[in-house]
């Protein structure tokens, strides 16, 4: 499923898996990493269904 344009443009934007895991844990929320197809940077997101997650802080596809 695509990412609508205006749900990409609210959100905040992180270069890597990795900056978008550390800003999660600074928030102590249990947020997921995902690159956006629309942007191609990645953001943070608190849905599950769907994706595999093998638990807090689960990075998967840093390409």
């Amino acid at each position: 499923m695509r990412t609508k344009l205006s749900t990409c443009a609210r959100k905040k934007r992180y270069p890597s898996a990795a900056a978008a895991v550390a800003a999660a844990r600074a928030f102590d929320l249990p947020l997921l990493p995902y690159r956006c197809d629309r942007c191609g940077r990645f953001h943070l997101t608190s849905r599950t269904k769907g994706k595999w997650a093998s638990g807090r802080g689960s990075v998967g596809d840093d390409r």
